[in-house]
């Protein structure tokens, strides 16, 4: 068992390494921006720390809510130097787009109310009405945006149109659909002529990482590629509808809205706020709908193409996220244990895997194809404790505080050995270990 005394010491010095005022980077150089879901996760640790600087870290995200609602996965820093990743975007071309600060035209996992709440525990009731308050009026409304922009059909399911918006940049579901379309006439002309190797000189992440931990340069082409393509139709979702390269019913990211929902209706159950009926009836279609995504010949939920409604049976973690939206019965919980119990599926040495162990697609070093994440553990832990597996969960909290304590806060780590990869001193990382010491199932 880690010393949690020392790894409480090593987490709160990367927290304070990386804050920045009004934020906190998820790692110096690697991500020097804020992030959507980073700051939630941060804030959830934060809070045991100083909950006035976690409310700090959450309000600085309502500085990037768009006009329509929409809460940006970045928000860019305002430095000269950072003027090329303002201008890839260029928010400013759309009519939502925040007026005096430069983000992404694409959201994230909405785990905003999840911290909100976390946050709130930590205050006397009157701070936390007062907290709730302030920040209900921004979460209604990215709430209200997620299913007006993003659930077209009235189905339930939130589309996404970036694989970035899914949190899990290059996860196999979207890497898969990734290769149904022809590559962009520039991006082919880089990979037949190789110039990845040139290409990849410019590329923050492998100046930081080494290049056998990140996607190739010809996928983070193609990813680029797809993001033009948004910018050009200045981030309107109608437009990008019209033809769109993803537009994918993700999973995970619907666990998360499903569980955010349920964290809205307690914030405005406790300011004695009435949630709009439409989107109340939305929320409840988004539970039901989740069970669309179900296979029940292999017992999994896969992400499933908006267009076709064919489910993308290509495995990885985001099976296993309905866990955390506590919607599912208890017969499809049970499901979900026993892959996370299996020794060759998600019961690895050093879980959860981001690809099951047994899939081609494995890799436990290669970013979000294999390796295990802190964030996505407490998600699981979380949800597993709700559905009464207190075993489990502290089995996962135990595993998953050994394997930072053994290799420091890195952002992700091998699942078969705990050795550490990717960015050092990852702000979610050390966050959410400050949180698991505290954690009771």
């Amino acid at each position: 068992m880690p010393n949690y005394d020392d790894l409480l010491a090593q987490a709160t010095a990367v927290l304070e390494q990386n804050d920045r005022g009004d934020y906190t980077q998820p790692a110096a150089g690697l991500y020097p921006h804020q992030w959507l879901w980073d700051s939630c996760f941060t804030a959830i640790g934060l809070a045991h720390l100083d909950v006035h600087r976690a409310q700090k870290e959450l309000v600085s995200l309502l500085r990037g809510q768009w006009h329509n609602g929409m809460l940006p996965n970045i928000i860019f820093r305002s430095e000269p130097q950072y003027w090329a990743e303002r201008n890839q975007w260029r928010s400013w071309l759309s009519p939502h787009a925040p007026e005096h600060v430069a983000t992404t035209g694409i959201t994230q996992p909405p785990l905003l109310a999840e911290a909100v709440v976390r946050v709130g525990d930590k205050l006397d009731k009157t701070e936390k009405r007062i907290w709730y308050r302030q920040m209900y009026p921004a979460l209604l409304k990215y709430h209200q945006w997620l299913y007006n922009e993003r659930d077209p059909h009235g189905e339930g399911l939130i589309l996404l149109i970036h694989p970035w918006e899914c949190g899990m940049d290059n996860t196999p579901p979207w890497i898969y659909q990734l290769h149904q379309h022809q590559l962009a006439w520039w991006v082919s002309a880089v990979d037949k002529l190789r110039l990845s190797s040139i290409v990849n000189k410019v590329r923050r992440d492998t100046k930081s990482v080494p290049a056998g931990e990140r996607f190739s340069t010809i996928e983070a082409l193609a990813l680029l590629d797809a993001q033009l393509r948004l910018r050009r139709k200045a981030y309107d979702t109608d437009r990008i509808l019209d033809h769109a390269l993803f537009s994918i019913e993700d999973v995970a990211f619907n666990s998360m809205v499903i569980r955010a929902n349920s964290q809205l209706n307690h914030i405005a159950h406790f300011l004695h706020q009435e949630i709009p009926a439409d989107l109340k009836v939305s929320m409840k279609k988004t539970e039901k709908a989740l069970e669309d995504l179900w296979d029940p010949h292999l017992s999994r939920y896969y992400c499933r193409d908006f267009i076709t409604h064919n489910l993308i049976k290509v495995p990885s973690m985001a099976t296993l996220l309905p866990l955390y939206a506590g919607s599912v019965s208890a017969e499809r919980a049970a499901e979900l244990v026993k892959l996370l119990e299996n020794p060759t599926i998600f019961g690895t040495p050093y879980p959860v895997p981001s690809v099951p162990a047994d899939a081609k697609e494995f890799h436990p070093k290669l970013y979000w194809q294999g390796p295990s994440w802190v964030n996505m553990n407490w998600l699981i832990i979380d949800g597993l404790g709700r559905y009464g597996y207190a075993d489990h969960a502290a089995a996962l909290r135990e595993t998953t505080l050994e394997m930072v304590a053994k290799g420091g806060c890195h952002e992700y780590f091998d699942p078969l050995d705990g050795t550490p990869a990717g960015g050092r001193d990852f702000s979610w990382t050390a966050a959410l270990v400050i949180d698991l010491i505290q954690y009771k199932a």
